[in-house]
């Protein structure tokens, strides 16, 4: 199946932090033809595994499989859902945002709202609208009413987007934070062929909150490399100078130098910039980021792994819709592909 066939069931699944069973399904079928083993561990990660020569590295990749969201917190008793973020959400992108509650009986869509406009005081105007002070309708008569179409406290809410392709090379969809990764690491697999190391391609739950899942993987991989692959901020966008981030969409993949969590290993960095310049592909450099990728955990794992991260710029991150540029995630694989088999010789 193509990367861009895989990047669209993969946006359009449900992953919600903590819920991201239908996303693991298809990693699993998708990886299924690349590896010799796959294994989902108690945290439930992902992992497919290609054996390599015995003593070669062992090289861990990580994508992320959950997605910002929303959780049912209450029930009111007129039918209203109120709810909980999961992962960082600008409150400013939430109101009229149509959602989707993910129940035991099926998707119930749903709409966010909150006090309208034209009855609000000036100050009230002025103001964003916290969160808690939203609500989601999904046109229920009562709380009685919203059981009965199977609503309960717990359940995960996703955004009701779908993935489209728009302008030159450009698609636009739900959840590319980090589904954009899981399809570069699939890939990869795919693209990988023989090798000496031994890969391990995780998909990792809870990043959003934590890096959770990498975390435990991470421990029980025990890897001798670690390579992140995620997404990052692009800053080719109205309002957003260079100074803030220099990182333009179409301009190949990211290698983050330094982050909120991570200093990327000078080997690390060393392999993936050679490796890019000895295949002629494109490349750009960020460090100062607030955020941080799984990579951030994997290194500090038992006595410390060498570990990097590869990102795809990308438009509107943390919000219902944002937009990458194929060109740029097929470049992400193809960089990955080639770092590691350059990784016995490097380490």
């Amino acid at each position: 199946m193509s990367l861009l066939k895989n990047l669209e069931k993969l946006s359009n699944a449900c992953g919600v932090v903590g819920r991201e069973e239908e996303v693991r399904n298809l990693m699993i079928e998708m990886l299924k033809p690349y590896a010799d083993e796959i294994v989902v561990d108690k945290l439930e990660n992902v992992i497919a595994i290609k054996k390599g020569k015995k003593g070669s590295p062992k090289v861990m990749l990580a994508a992320h499989m959950d997605e910002i969201g929303l959780m049912v917190k209450t029930i009111s008793k007129e039918g209203f859902l109120r709810f909980a973020k999961m992962g960082g959400i600008d409150d400013r992108i939430l109101l009229a945002q149509r959602v989707i509650v993910y129940t035991e009986k099926g998707m119930l869509p749903g709409v966010i709202g909150s006090k309208p406009p034209h009855i609000q005081k000036d100050a009230e105007r002025k103001k964003i609208v916290s969160f808690d002070e939203l609500f989601i309708d999904v046109g229920a008569e009562n709380r009685e009413d919203a059981a009965k179409m199977g609503v309960k406290i717990g359940d995960p809410i996703g955004f009701d987007v779908k993935f489209a392709e728009i302008g030159r090379n450009l698609v636009i969809g739900k959840a590319f934070d980090d589904r954009v990764g899981c399809a570069v690491i699939v890939e990869t697999l795919r693209k990988i062929g023989k090798t000496d190391c031994t890969i391990y391609a995780v998909g990792t739950v809870q990043e959003e909150v934590g890096l959770r899942g990498a975390t435990a993987a991470a421990f029980g991989i025990d890897p001798d490399v670690g390579i992140a692959l995620d997404v990052t901020v692009a800053g080719d966008v109205p309002g957003v100078k260079d100074t803030d981030t220099p990182v333009k969409m179409g301009k190949g993949p990211t290698l983050t130098v330094a982050d909120y969590g991570l200093i990327t290993h000078p080997k690390i960095l060393r392999l993936l910039k050679d490796t890019a310049k000895k295949s002629k592909i494109p490349y750009q450099l960020e460090t100062g980021l607030r955020g941080t990728t799984d990579a951030a955990r994997i290194s500090l794992t038992r006595q410390g792994v060498p570990s990097g991260t590869i990102t795809v710029p990308t438009r509107y991150i943390h919000s219902p819709t944002s937009m990458v540029n194929l060109g740029d995630v097929e470049k992400a694989a193809k960089l990955a592909t080639e770092a590691i088999k350059r990784i016995k010789k490097t380490f």
